[in-house]
């Protein structure tokens, strides 16, 4: 790992947060300085902002870059994931764009993803090469401990937010055809998006933590309302301070000792 900035980084970040479309800046941390990290698999998406939140220390990266200038299907996930492994982080909490699926999941609502669909074509979604074999187990792709706390705070709040959700992962960077999206409907999919996979995999490879928090902006085209990127973003700019209210309620709920299994994602998955 090469590193280079002001100060000398340690592994102590414990959580990290991958910003979404329209979360470019996480404005939650303090004392927060910025990093950039060179990885094995080439450079993260952006720089990384490092600072401390309600006595936490926190890493923020945007995935598709400060100014949204990379597309899903080119995001470095695997960069991404090393870098936060490599500053310490143990639990990934990953906010992002979806369409709807169903009618009574709205724009504007939130989806907590508990299951995906990988219909993606080209990315490269495992850390297993150079001879070594993971067979990562991913029935249950995310952390149980984390989307617990995600959805007292959600309804402490009183969002609406559709828990158990199945989440359709396509390759982008264009929108699905109505043929495409009444497909993904009629195998009971209800959220659609292009950057879960292989962000929540990679991230149980590294034996981490992770959750993400679906804002959803549109429904997919199936409702015979075309989606357009204009919308996304009008919808998103409405939800973005909703997102980091729960993000900021969030962070001093999480236990400090991880009581789940993701640590131990590696003991049978390697040959």
């Amino acid at each position: 790992m090469q590193v280079t900035g002001e100060i000398l980084v340690e592994k102590d970040v414990e959580i990290g947060i991958f910003g979404g479309t329209g979360i470019y800046d996480s404005g939650l941390l303090k004392d927060a300085q910025e990093i950039i990290i060179d990885t094995p698999f080439g450079k993260p998406s952006d720089s990384i902002t490092v600072g401390t939140f309600k006595g936490r220390k926190m890493a923020f990266l945007p995935r598709h870059g400060k100014k949204h200038t990379i597309p899903p299907h080119m995001i470095n996930y695997k960069a991404n994931i090393w870098a936060f492994k490599e500053l310490g982080v143990t639990r990934i909490i990953a906010p992002s764009a979806v369409g709807s699926l169903k009618e009574e999941i709205e724009p504007g609502h939130f989806a907590l993803p508990t299951q995906f669909l990988d219909f993606t074509k080209s990315r490269n979604g495992s850390f297993s090469e150079n001879g070594r074999v993971i067979h990562i187990s991913v029935a249950e792709p995310f952390c149980t401990e984390l989307q617990s706390v995600i959805l007292k705070v959600a309804n402490e709040q009183n969002f609406n937010i559709h828990k158990n959700c199945t989440y359709v992962c396509i390759e982008g960077p264009r929108f699905s055809t109505k043929a495409e999206s009444k497909f993904y409907r009629t195998i009971n999919a209800d959220i659609i998006g292009m950057t879960l996979v292989p962000e929540c995999q990679l991230a149980r490879e590294a034996q981490m933590c992770y959750a993400s928090i679906s804002t959803v902006t549109d429904y997919d085209v199936w409702a015979e309302k075309p989606v357009t990127a204009k919308e996304v973003l009008e919808t998103l700019s409405k939800n973005v301070e909703r997102t980091k209210n729960v993000l900021s309620n969030l962070i001093d709920k999480i236990p400090k000792i991880r009581s789940c299994s993701c640590s131990k994602a590696l003991e049978e998955a390697e040959f």
